[in-house]
């Protein structure tokens, strides 16, 4: 009885249909319901970040100062006047001039210095190199209000007031402490063995540096130029202090022109913060290609 049971139980499974196998997610792969969640996620903050851009745009388009009041009557009456008296009834040019001076010079000077200083302190060991570095870091930890006395007595010392070079220099001693340390961890990453290579082959250290690491280091030199442009393109309470003739104002104090004592023309401000952001946005295009490879590769090596 017990053995017939067992064969009747055998020969059941053995002609009953193999049960359907389930698909078997690969390592890595996320379920339908994750990659729903978070496409629906990057989707809102994707709108949270676009949103104020066309909002401003929209802003702009009002003929009134007072159109941000009631947004909804400026859809009847949209015009690029704001524009066009912009362009032609302001200094706007000679405000983008003096901040594409001011801004290029930031950048060329400070990213040739961060990455000397960087290199140095990546590739030489002399006394108190890592506290020299640590003393870059606390530079940024004063705030404005504290070092805009002494800068000024600085640069009246040396003659630099309303001058592009002096607001050049006051950039760089934000940017280049900044730069530095990133550009000493991108440097960690390139392998020691590409200088004793150029030492072996007749180059200097300076030759070294600038025909062999240089190039390799695209990717970080673009982050750096990236951070330069734009702090010293969007700054405002510097180039208010050290520029005082209105034609060499950079385009943010340049903005400021549309608000007095008692009233302010935000269609004309809007149009003008427009106009701001196309030159950031085609320095950003030139080097977007190396920005995302250079803000990773300084955390892959200590």
């Amino acid at each position: 009885m017990s053995t017939t049971t067992v064969e009747t139980s055998a020969t059941v499974t053995k002609d009953s249909p193999a049960p359907a196998p389930g698909r078997v997610r690969r390592r890595g792969e996320s379920s339908p319901l994750a990659a729903l969640t978070s496409h629906g996620i990057l989707i809102v903050a994707s709108l949270v970040a676009l949103f104020p851009v066309a909002w401003l745009v929209f802003l702009s388009l009002g003929p009134d100062k007072d159109d941000y009041l009631h947004p909804g009557r400026i859809w009847s009456k949209m015009t690029f006047d704001n524009y066009a008296f912009v362009l032609q009834h302001t200094n706007f040019f000679d405000w983008l001039t003096s901040s594409l001076i001011v801004s290029l010079g930031t950048t060329l000077l400070g990213v040739l210095v961060a990455a000397t200083t960087g290199y140095a302190v990546s590739r030489m060991r002399f006394p108190g190199y890592r506290k020299f570095m640590w003393v870059l870091l606390v530079t940024q930890m004063f705030p404005v209000a504290v070092l805009m006395v002494p800068m000024y007595q600085i640069m009246a010392d040396l003659q630099l007031i309303d001058t592009y070079l002096g607001l050049i220099l006051v950039y760089c001693s934000t940017a280049v402490p900044y730069c530095a340390w990133l550009l000493k961890g991108y440097f960690d990453t390139i392998p020691f063995e590409i200088d004793e290579a150029g030492r072996v082959d007749g180059l200097s250290p300076f030759g070294t540096f600038f025909r062999l690491i240089l190039p390799l280091a695209k990717p970080g030199l673009a982050v750096a130029a990236f951070y330069s442009f734009i702090t010293a393109f969007g700054e405002v309470a510097f180039a208010t202090t050290f520029m005082l003739d209105d034609q060499k104002y950079t385009l943010a104090v340049g903005l400021q022109s549309f608000v007095s004592e008692h009233d302010a023309q935000r269609n004309l401000m809007a149009a003008t913060a427009v106009l701001i952001a196309i030159p950031v946005s085609a320095f950003f295009y030139l080097v977007q290609k190396n920005l995302v490879t250079g803000l990773t590769a300084g955390g892959t090596k200590g």
